[in-house]
């Protein structure tokens, strides 16, 4: 069960269409929405900079420009969330939400914002994350997969209307796609159809490996089937999400150790996934 959602906060107008898909998953479970705005460090980040540059006599005024700008993203931010809280007709407040219906919560903290969403994501149910745009950092949901312990759910540009009802899962014997497995059930169980996506890379182990767990779903109730892929040479990652897109409203996946993230998400991964996948896709480590 879904419960506790959180939601990082940019301030940019992005934020709208995910606090939408957040708000998409929290209905079906009259779920809390914590959505958190991290202004950077004005000093820390200064000092930083002036090191850089090569002069210490810099501080001083890039102190008053960096918090400036960081008070206008803070005010942007906040009135994103209350124009959309608004909007949607959502009670604002920290105390746990009525059983009728979701609410949300705005927090705001000063520091490294991968610090703090990982902070509070490892005591929500789910982490939802907008991809980055061309040039941003990963490091926001390179720690949230690698350090919250937490499913985290990365939509697409266009917001979330409902939970899919077609979704797919990329499976792999693996920890860390277990766990994806596991932690989608919420979603899974309000699916009409799954469709369980292998590669390939070992003659006939690909197949046992969906099978079982093909098995195991139906006994959930669900309904599951299996396909197997050959890979392309543009790798397994493409051809999983090249297939997924085609069949499915929603990926479900594992993120791998550090140097497999890299390779599946960081790397190729990256261009399908955070800069434009089809489908939004639910990711756990």
């Amino acid at each position: 069960m879904i419960k506790t959602i959180f939601v990082p906060s940019t301030g940019r107008a992005t934020d709208d269409a995910v606090f939408a898909s957040a708000l998409a998953v929290a209905r079906p479970f009259a779920a809390h929405l914590e959505v958190l705005h991290v202004r950077v460090d004005a000093a820390a980040m200064a000092v930083t900079m002036a090191a850089e540059a090569g002069g210490a006599t810099m501080v001083g005024g890039l102190i008053n420009q960096i918090e400036a700008e960081a008070a206008q993203r803070e005010e942007a931010a906040k009135q994103l969330f209350e124009r959309f809280c608004e909007r949607e007709g959502l009670e604002i407040g920290d105390t746990p939400p009525d059983p009728s219906g979701p609410s949300a919560h705005w927090v705001r903290q000063i520091g490294a914002e991968p610090d703090w969403v990982t902070e509070y994501g490892r005591a929500a149910d789910l982490l939802v994350i907008g991809r980055p745009r061309d040039g941003d950092s990963l490091d926001t949901i390179e720690g949230a997969l690698l350090k919250s312990g937490r499913p985290v759910l990365i939509p697409t540009a266009a917001p979330l209307a409902a939970l899919p009802e077609t979704m797919a899962i990329a499976w792999k014997a693996a920890p860390e796609a277990a766990r994806a497995v596991t932690a989608a059930m919420p979603f899974l169980a309000i699916a009409k159809q799954i469709q369980i996506l292998t590669v390939a890379e070992e003659q006939g182990v690909s197949d046992e490996e969906a099978a079982r767990l093909v098995t195991n779903l139906r006994r959930h109730g669900l309904q599951a089937a299996a396909r197997h892929l050959q890979p392309d040479p543009r790798g397994a990652a493409d051809t999983l999400l090249t297939a997924a897109g085609e069949q499915a409203a929603l990926v479900v996946m594992g993120a791998y150790g550090h140097s497999r993230l890299r390779e599946w998400i960081f790397g190729g991964f990256t261009q399908h996934v955070l800069r434009g996948a089809e489908v939004p896709v639910l990711m756990m480590h």
